[in-house]
């Protein structure tokens, strides 16, 4: 069993933050071997990911939901049982620290693709990382279109 928590301080308002989280469409953008999340209806998603070699396909449901505080999800099927919760506290205004704990169970061959014991927190810090460039660029570039004058 790997248990994983790590956390990154990003520059946007919390629910800038939160928000982001609940498009799990949107998460290869930032998450390493993932290669799509297709949502099937609201608390339901497929997972297409690649890691160490090994693609694998699975379901996901979301279990635990508060608008601006938290999300979590497990897989529902596959050769995986994982959990993973992120977390959002306010720093201030314009801060966030956005905290992801994943509880990863890997049988048979997706036990090789988890890799050695802190290949998953490696990954999970790495992808935080990921996320707060990703989620900090955005707020950049809609700060841009919105300083701009309409064109004419």
């Amino acid at each position: 069993m790997n248990r994983v928590k790590e956390s990154v301080d990003v520059a946007v308002p919390l629910h800038a933050a939160y928000h982001q989280w609940t498009l799990f469409e949107e998460f290869p953008r930032f998450m390493e071997g993932v290669d799509s999340v297709t949502r099937l209806d609201g608390r339901h998603n497929h997972w297409r990911t690649s890691l160490g070699g090994v693609t694998r396909e699975f379901d996901t449901e979301t279990v635990d939901q508060e608008p601006d505080e938290r999300i979590a999800w497990r897989t529902t099927d596959g050769e995986v049982d994982q959990e993973d919760v992120v977390t959002f506290q306010r720093l201030d205004p314009g801060h966030t620290r956005v905290a992801m704990a994943v509880d990863l169970r890997p049988e048979g061959a997706a036990r090789a693709a988890a890799g050695a014991p802190g290949t998953v927190g490696h990954r999970v810090k790495a992808d935080l990382r990921r996320f707060k460039e990703f989620i900090e660029e955005r707020a950049r570039e809609e700060g841009d279109r919105r300083g701009r004058p309409d064109p004419d």
